[in-house]
């Protein structure tokens, strides 16, 4: 009887051992990591400072392309059809993996399009109020809005924002009406409530210490699970009476699908390694960040239970994307 052929063999070792070898020797040239929203803020930053401190570990630049538009989507989009070779990273945030798959269709699935690698951080966001508004708590400012003629206004950095689906689900809570007022960014949003124009905003952590400090804002409480570091006597929404409020926007490093998994526990071993470094974490929470450091499948789980979470409130409340 004659025997099996060899060649079949022969290549298939030939490729697992070039695969091996490729992976042991990644990265063997500089790594790109999209930020999907424009240069400045703190999704930026924290981008910029995971890769400044990954290219020092790994001896290889890591280039910061920031692809803003869409909320995300259109930097996303690009990562999602790069190749699976770990050189092509994304700096996926609450916006383009948990709200906007949960306003509109998009051309990539967050969870299966996508290889997760870790969740690094997390920032609450802090509901403010002009301090011409009579309200030092969560309760006093329901029963300041339900006792008015007028509703009040809030404000956002436009439709789909974490902001807006905060105060959405803070509506839909409290049994409040505030009314969405929708801007084009962060900032002209922040001053028109320090200009007394619109009454409330659920402002980035950073932006609401600096302004609360001064007294021209009234910081009432953060919207996570749990208390921040940096303002530890503030209460979260969540224990004023809205049980299981949370908008915490969140931040996490994704691979295009199809990632190895060796590869993505190497890229898993060496994110980290940053992220739970005393430097990273320092920074980090200098700007408002609680550091985490999660598995990929945690990080996976958690894209699912956000997306799931938008969703309901969008067909709730009947929310349209832009």
């Amino acid at each position: 009887m004659p025997a099996a052929p060899r060649a079949p063999l022969l290549l298939l070792a030939l490729a697992l051992a070039t695969a091996a070898w490729a992976q042991a020797e990644w990265p063997v040239k500089p790594l790109r990591l999209v930020i999907p929203v424009a240069p400045g803020g703190g999704t930026d930053f924290l981008g910029r400072m995971l890769a400044q401190k990954m290219a020092e570990n790994l001896g290889q630049p890591v280039l910061v392309d920031n692809r803003s538009g869409a909320g995300g989507s259109i930097g996303s989009v690009t990562v999602a059809r790069a190749a699976p070779d770990g050189y092509t990273l994304l700096l996926g945030y609450t916006a383009s993996h948990g709200i906007n798959p949960a306003l509109s269709r998009l051309p990539y699935d967050p969870a299966t399009d996508f290889s997760q690698v870790s969740l690094i951080a997390s920032a609450p966001n802090v509901l403010v109020v002009h301090p011409g508004i009579p309200a030092k708590s969560v309760q006093e400012l329901i029963t300041h809005a339900k006792g008015r003629r007028e509703p009040l206004r809030y404000a956002s950095a436009g439709v789909g924002s974490a902001p807006h689906m905060s105060g959405e689900m803070f509506n839909s809570m409290a049994g409040t009406t505030f009314v969405h007022v929708p801007y084009k960014g962060n900032g002209p949003a922040l001053n028109d409530v320090l200009g007394g124009h619109v009454d409330l905003i659920f402002a980035a952590l950073p932006a609401a210490m600096q302004h609360g400090r001064t007294g021209r804002l009234r910081m009432l409480a953060v919207t996570g699970l749990r208390r921040a570091p940096q303002v530890p006597d503030l209460p979260t929404v969540h224990e004023s009476g809205l049980k299981g409020f949370n908008t915490d926007q969140w931040y996490g490093v994704l691979l295009p699908a199809r990632a190895t998994p060796a590869l993505v526990a190497r890229l898993h071993r060496e994110v980290l390694a940053v992220v739970k470094s005393a430097d990273f974490v320092e920074k980090a929470q200098g700007q408002g960040f609680d550091v985490i450091g999660s598995t990929p499948e945690a990080f996976r789980a958690h894209i699912v239970a956000e997306v799931a979470k938008w969703k309901r409130l969008v067909a709730e409340v009947g929310i349209r994307g832009e």
